[in-house]
């Protein structure tokens, strides 16, 4: 007698739910580093058949990290640029200063985290909004003599912006070697889109990872919000801030926006460019080195610096990593600027124990956000962290887009990244790590000023919240990691 199929498909079903059960829970042991986080999606693929390990296959696999390092891989197998060369050996030393003396496992760390040299040697002024800062970034692309490199993540087609494209097409007539990099997403940003102008000026530039094809989506979890400027292999800029109108104040935007950047000089330069040179690379497949990119760099401050670029091709997040190491090592002050103030449970823990060791902790965040559900995901956090003795500020004022961090008025960190999982895990950013009394007390200045006329969130206040807004931002915690 001959079996049929409806004989056979209790088999089938049973075999596919034990190799598919099987196949995740081996994976979710492998992969999580979270021990409850894989006891619980194998309990879940145990206990629920066929629905559990689905749901695994769909939302427990980390395809953001796994995609990128692919991509990543495309271009590892080639030399693509020169070694930095390790001026100071990569270390923090007394020599250098002496209160560095009490920093200096904190460098060590650094190290371990990302083989980057520390460079001595460096200068780094503020530039206040884009009052100052696009002025003294066109002046620069006008002074050009060989090469013009420039990072953003939004560039927005309006006087801000095309002054800066003003700029950029005179500097490439006069023969200067012009690369722009625009992020994908950013570059959607302004209606209509600044491009055309580019094509139109002839400007050499690209869109780092750009598709409207919907089965290459997952892009939108990988964005490049770096802000890198290298004029001449010599001369940077970086920061926190976008090529937008909103950022001069003299202007009277609509939507005005505080923000920082900061103009750099010495061998740190060279970090810029190194970065910038790899995602160009990364994106157009082109090259840069020589001279025009690469000169030879003299020291021109005290400051000690290096660059850490990160994105999620990479295992350990050399930003995030810093930045707990960090609040390990403070002894008397932690102060945090940021936009978005979404830590994970780890740098929350880390800043909460360091406030509890009595280290005094400044957290100053935008009282006005262009994000209100952001802000809403934030609210329950911040209870927690008052709790543990931290200082909250809410600034007054416009929207404040500033990104700054000091320890203890010796290290400091700028940069593109917020305090986030969108910058922290998904995307390609670039910070500033610092040693140097003189600068860290030029940005606590900055700090100062804020906190002078913030509003004070005290623990009272969070917890006199109505019961519908904390349901509405415990809500919005849930979503915290995609905000």
């Amino acid at each position: 007698m001959q079996t049929g199929f409806s004989d056979l498909w209790p088999i089938l079903l049973a075999v596919i739910q034990f190799g598919g059960a099987i196949g995740a829970a081996i994976h979710a042991m492998l992969i999580k580093s979270d021990e409850r986080a894989a006891a619980g999606w194998v309990g879940f693929i145990v206990l629920v058949p066929f629905v559990g390990w689905i749901v695994y296959l769909l939302f427990g696999v980390n395809r953001i990290q796994r995609r990128a390092r692919e991509l990543r891989g495309q271009k590892n197998e080639t030399l693509l640029l020169a070694p930095l060369p390790a001026r100071s050996g990569g270390r923090v030393t007394a020599d250098e200063g002496p209160r560095l003396k009490a920093l200096e496992s904190l460098a060590r760390f650094g190290q371990k985290v990302l083989p980057e040299s520390f460079e001595p040697g460096n200068s780094l002024g503020v530039l206040r909004n884009g009052d100052e800062a696009y002025p003294a970034m066109i002046a620069a692309i006008e002074s050009a003599e060989r090469s013009i490199a420039l990072s953003t993540y939004i560039f927005n087609n309006d006087p801000a912006g095309r002054r800066f494209v003003e700029a950029l097409s005179a500097a490439s007539r006069r023969g200067v070697r012009v690369r722009l990099l625009i992020d994908g997403v950013g570059s959607w940003y302004s209606r209509p889109s600044l491009v055309p102008l580019l094509e139109e000026h002839g400007l050499d530039y690209a869109r780092f990872l750009h598709s409207f094809m919907p089965w290459r989506m997952p892009y939108l979890n990988m964005r490049n919000h770096q802000k890198i400027m290298v004029v001449d292999g010599r001369h940077g800029f970086t920061g926190g801030m976008n090529i937008a109108e909103g950022n001069v104040l003299a202007a009277r935007p609509r939507k005005p926006i505080l923000d920082h950047h900061f103009r750099l000089g010495g061998p740190v330069v060279a970090h810029l460019m190194h970065t910038f040179a790899y995602e160009w690379n990364f994106t157009t497949g082109e090259l840069l080195d020589g001279p025009d990119w690469f000169p030879p760099l003299d020291e021109t401050g005290d400051i000690v610096a290096r660059g850490l670029p990160a994105g999620p091709d990479m295992g350990l997040n050399p930003i995030r990593w810093t930045l707990l190491g960090a609040l390990a090592e403070a002894r008397h002050s932690i102060r945090v600027v940021t936009p978005y103030f979404l830590p994970d449970a780890t740098l929350r823990t880390a800043i909460s124990v360091a406030a509890m060791r009595g280290v005094i902790v400044d957290i100053v965040l935008p009282r006005a956000s262009n994000l209100p559900f952001v802000d809403w995901a934030t609210t329950p956090q911040l209870e927690w962290l008052a709790r543990a003795g931290c200082r909250i500020w809410k600034t007054a004022g416009p929207f404040d887009h500033t990104k700054i961090m000091t320890v203890d008025g010796m290290w400091s960190m700028i940069g593109s990244a917020n305090w986030d999982d969108r910058s922290l895990r998904l995307n390609f950013e670039f910070n500033l790590e610092c040693y140097g009394a003189s600068f860290a007390r030029t940005l606590d200045d900055i700090v100062e000023r804020k906190i002078s006329d913030a509003h004070p969130v005290s623990l009272e206040e969070l917890a006199a919240r109505s019961y519908p807004g904390r349901i509405r931002d415990a809500f919005f915690r849930l979503a915290s990691p995609y905000l």
